[in-house]
């Protein structure tokens, strides 16, 4: 429950702390006052988004702190889970600087804003004015049956089975999107590639083939100049080689007298050695290089066939026609695969069908079970506001697809007057006769949920008199068994709070400003009786106000 509530420098609020209590807590005040302005602070620690326009001085911050009391809501996984310290008196708080950032805090330990929202929604349900017009809303009229029909966890499984079936559904349209546009191109695609499969490609053969060429084009001069330098090597007694030998053995005569001639004529020796074994070399390359019109066009045409394919695929090298190729190869299996990888998903999707199936039915026979009970329950509690011969039916439809929560249409109908057949609340139904139903349907959805608070604004709007009574009785119903916050303009409400706030605008300073104060007994019978009969305070007000507070204490 809530026990504080803490708001700085927020619209018209400089300062307040509101200690709230268990049971029924009463807030009145006069049109204007502020009275809704306290929700709006509420919404902030509950994760509504908020910008700068909240702050009342814009150079300071906004500070919003609620105090809650957790203890025996099972709370403590999503504690852990979300890596926070659980404390059975938790407080949340809301930071909202002049740039309009907001930060959020529990216990101390910043968060995100959908964490507060989370854990909000398990601590208070807020049913503001506005609040009315979603009970025509689908989603909100599902929600309650689903509510009452206690079915989360098999929602939940519902859900996740949902996702994973819609997420093959996009996967399948994308994969058949891809394949219809790339079977377009696949005999082009396919042509390409086999072009370049006959070609035979080999990485470095370009330059290889390149290096050929040269030879084959200018082996005519190559054989001269190795002939040449052959015969300066060896090939007579005034080449290089027999010459080196003539030194050789001449030093080697006379290095008996003179040491320094066996060295040099050890180092000719090995001069002469290398010699040989370059003479050999070029003998050898001489002897291979050929003149050969025939491979020397071969090789021309392999280039000429590569330089074709070059300009084709607009790339300078061999070696970027194989990339090309393989990118092709690449390209043509995934369109052949498209096939099999459609043809998978489908079977997993069939199958997914089946199971997601099988969930909705389970949703679908506990919602439809539970609807009896459930119209019988609101039909009792609308009795009891006053409207004896209301009908209230919950009809529940196949729909043709699936969606997040089914396969259910939930249409809500009514009918507040005898031999009227039910029909859509925004058919039929009047704010007062609203109002009542809001009501009836908040007090069991609360009742399920378990929740610690609920907060209503206004809920009486349409309704006076006896009504209004009644209204107020199955309010304070709702208070025996946990902490309601009501916001009221009725005085038959009013008087059956355990609590009762007086929100009021100060207007003597400069700017006005809105101040809750704690109602004492008497100061309480004075605004029952304001309520009662306005400003112009008589004594039967008086009496009448005592008389309404005496019959609800």
């Amino acid at each position: 429950m809530l026990r504080n509530l803490h708001i700085q420098n927020y619209a018209l609020i400089d300062e307040l702390d509101i200690e709230f209590r268990q049971g029924l807590n009463i807030i009145t005040g006069e049109t204007g006052a502020g009275k809704s302005i306290l929700l709006g602070a509420l919404a902030l620690i509950l994760g509504q988004r908020a910008d700068a326009s909240v702050l009342k001085d814009k150079s300071k911050n906004c500070v919003v702190e609620g105090l809650f009391e957790i203890s025996g809501y099972n709370l403590e996984q999503f504690f852990e889970e979300n890596d926070l310290d659980y404390h059975t008196s938790t407080i949340i708080r809301r930071q909202i600087n002049e740039a309009g950032k907001s930060r959020a805090f529990i216990n101390e330990v910043p968060v995100n804003l959908n964490v507060i929202k989370d854990l909000g929604e398990r601590l208070i349900d807020i049913h503001s004015q506005h609040q009315n017009l979603l009970l025509s809303s689908s989603a909100f009229q599902i929600g309650t049956v689903d509510a009452f029909a206690v079915i989360n966890s098999e929602l939940i499984t519902y859900k996740e089975t949902y996702n994973h079936y819609k997420m093959l559904q996009l996967e399948i349209a994308e994969l058949e999107e891809n394949s219809r546009k790339a079977l377009a191109d696949l005999d082009y695609l396919e042509h390409q590639l086999k072009q370049l499969d006959e070609a035979k490609l080999k990485e470095g053969e370009q330059a290889d083939l390149e290096l050929l060429q040269q030879q084959l084009s200018n082996a005519e001069e190559i054989k001269t100049g190795l002939q040449l330098a052959f015969e300066m090597l060896d090939s007579n007694e005034l080449s290089v080689i027999p010459v080196l030998k003539n030194s050789v053995t001449s030093l080697q005569k006379i290095s008996n007298y003179l040491p320094e001639a066996k060295v040099l004529s050890t180092r000719i020796e090995s001069c002469r050695t290398e010699l040989r074994d370059i003479n050999d070399e070029v003998n050898r390359l001489n002897e291979k290089i050929h003149l050969d019109p025939e491979q020397l066009m071969q090789v021309n045409q392999r280039l000429d066939m590569l330089f074709t394919l070059q300009q084709k695929h607009r790339v300078s090298t061999a070696d970027d026609l194989i990339a090309i190729r393989e990118s092709l190869r690449i390209q043509v299996d995934q369109i052949t695969g498209y096939e099999s990888e459609i043809s998978a998903k489908k079977t997993e999707l069939l199958s997914t069908l089946k199971n997601i199936t099988e969930k909705a039915l389970v949703i679908s026979k506990k919602r439809k079970a539970s609807a009896p009970k459930f119209e019988l329950n609101i039909a009792n509690l609308l009795k009891q506001l006053g409207m004896p011969f209301a009908s209230f039916v919950v009809q529940i439809e196949d729909t043709i697809e699936f969606n997040s929560l089914g396969k259910d249409a939930v249409t809500f109908l009514f009918t507040a007057n005898k031999q009227i057949p039910p029909q859509e609340l925004t058919k039929i139904a009047s704010g007062g006769e609203i109002s009542r139903l809001m009501l009836s349907l908040k007090s069991l959805m609360v009742a399920q949920k378990g929740l610690p608070t609920i907060v209503f604004d206004e809920i009486d709007t349409g309704v006076s008199g006896e009504v209004a009574d009644k209204m107020g009785n199955i309010i304070s119903d709702m208070g025996k068994g946990m902490q309601v916050i009501n916001i009221t303009h009725l005085p038959q409400i009013a008087c059956k709070g355990n609590t009762h706030f007086f929100v009021y605008k100060d207007n003597r300073s400069a700017a006005s400003k809105t101040l809750i104060k704690l109602l004492d007994k008497d100061e309480r019978v004075v605004e029952i009786a304001k309520m009662l009969s306005g400003e112009s305070l008589s004594d039967a007000a008086i009496t009448n106000a005592k008389h309404l507070l005496s019959q609800n204490t």
